[in-house]
């Protein structure tokens, strides 16, 4: 039997057209308009529906989620534009690679056909690699198109990011996902064997990826069973897609200051809810054990100092019970904090100390409140006229303890909630009395 290789070019594209595609390749969009979603970006009033019509297309980073669509837009913008598509990944390309593929798109040049580069997962390229694209951008050899998952911000060299619009492409919606399953069922020519709240979750377990819900209608079309299976059978059949969630990515940080943002705005669903996500992603507790006990510090402080215990306490908790059990200690501390009074007076006020002990640099204490251990220093004036507190009427000198060249600054102001209340009569008494004290 002759083996594909030897096979003539004809014959081989026949072979391959009679090979078995994926449903997600099988309604890879012919063009823009077919694309499902994003309309905010390939849109007519979107950036790239602008750039097209204007006949002026610039390199490109396409910065969004799997499955929304990065590769088949670059793909459809090469054809609106005449210009060679090459694909590379930054996981499997190297130096040698790309040289390759500069020198290639400069020999097209010559011949009067321009190339757009798409570069899958651009962001792991390191800062060398990345900034060999430039001079290629530059003088129009390759028209850069780069895909990522993270955030170009922190992940691409702020020269390429200078020479490239980043586009940001969205998850699906659900209604954009049901249009995608429809356009499946016509490709497969038949309706899915499911029962409405059955083909709902479906949707919800694809969870925003167009070719994971394809996947899933894949799977689903292959089983025609004898009646449409509702949500129960179908979840036994289908493990959900997990969450997107990198514990060092983009999904890590986004979601804990959801979380933070949820207790600081005093809204305890919501903060059970990014407490749960984080969960259910696979978030390491100890990390949210620190994390809300660092909410207490910040944005709780003195008008609730009992905040920082239930957080302490509930971190012990969780390292004596473990999970599953232990979580429910942190989320208990979760809706403490955000029912608790909030105050940021301790934490504004500490860092306006740093910002104070930073630029008044060595300024020595008053002499007063310096002990005098020996004659010199007693000599020097250390100790002199120090009025201890006890012996003061109501405990309480007045004295300053500034730096002598230093105006006296006020730092903490608390507010008029929760146990900061009472800090504050405190504050505005002691005040009274430094100033009566001191004439």
């Amino acid at each position: 039997m002759a083996d594909l290789f030897d096979q003539d070019p004809t014959a081989r594209a026949e072979a391959e057209s009679r090979a078995p595609r994926p449903l997600a390749d099988r309604l890879r969009p012919a063009r823009l308009s077919d694309v499902i979603g994003q309309a905010h970006v390939i849109g007519p009033e979107g950036p790239l529906g602008t750039m097209l019509a204007s006949g002026a297309l610039s390199s490109l980073v396409f910065w969004g989620p799997p499955g929304v669509g990065k590769t088949t837009i670059a793909r459809l913008l090469a054809d609106e534009t005449d210009l060679h598509f090459v694909q590379i990944s930054a996981i499997f390309s190297g130096v040698a690679e790309l040289k390759k593929v500069f020198e290639a798109a400069k020999q097209r040049r010559r011949a009067g056909q321009g190339t757009l580069l798409f570069v899958d997962e651009i962001h792991r390229f390191n800062k060398a690699q990345q900034d060999s694209f430039l001079p290629h951008m530059e003088d129009g050899t390759i028209l850069l198109v780069g895909a990522t998952t993270e955030n170009p911000s922190f992940e691409l060299n702020a020269a390429l990011l200078s020479r490239a619009q980043v586009l940001v492409l969205e998850r699906l919606g659900a209604g954009e996902l049901e249009d995608l399953a429809a356009r499946a069922e016509a490709e497969l020519d038949r309706p899915l064997q499911l029962e409405p709240d059955a083909r709902r979750a479906l949707i919800e377990m694809a969870d925003g990826d167009g070719r994971a819900l394809l996947n899933l209608v894949e799977q689903v079309a292959a089983w025609r069973p004898d009646a449409p299976l509702d949500t129960a059978a179908l979840r036994k059949r289908l493990t959900r897609r997990a969450a997107l969630y990198d514990k060092s990515g983009d999904g890590h940080y986004n979601l804990i200051s959801a979380l933070h943002k949820s207790v600081r705005g005093s809204d305890p669903d919501a903060s059970l809810y990014w407490f749960a996500r984080m969960l259910e992603a696979g978030e390491e507790p100890r990390y949210l054990a620190r994390r809300i006990t660092r909410m207490a510090v910040e944005d709780i402080g003195l008008a609730d100092p009992q905040a920082q215990a239930v957080c302490l306490d509930s971190w012990n908790t969780y390292e004596r019970l473990g999970s599953p059990e232990g979580e429910l200690a942190l989320a208990q501390a979760v809706v403490y904090l955000a029912l608790a009074p909030k105050s940021n007076a301790a934490y504004v006020a500490y860092k306006a100390a740093r910002r104070a002990a930073k630029s008044t640099g060595s300024l020595m204490p008053p002499k007063h409140i310096l002990n005098a251990p020996t004659g010199l220093m007693k000599d020097q004036g250390y100790g002199k006229d120090y009025a201890y507190d006890h012996d003061q009427d109501e405990a309480f000198s007045g004295q300053d303890y500034f730096p002598e060249d230093m105006e006296r600054p006020d730092f903490y102001a608390p507010v008029e909630r929760g146990f900061e209340r009472d800090l504050k009569k405190r504050v505005d008494y002691f005040a009274r009395l430094r100033k009566e004290r001191n004439g």
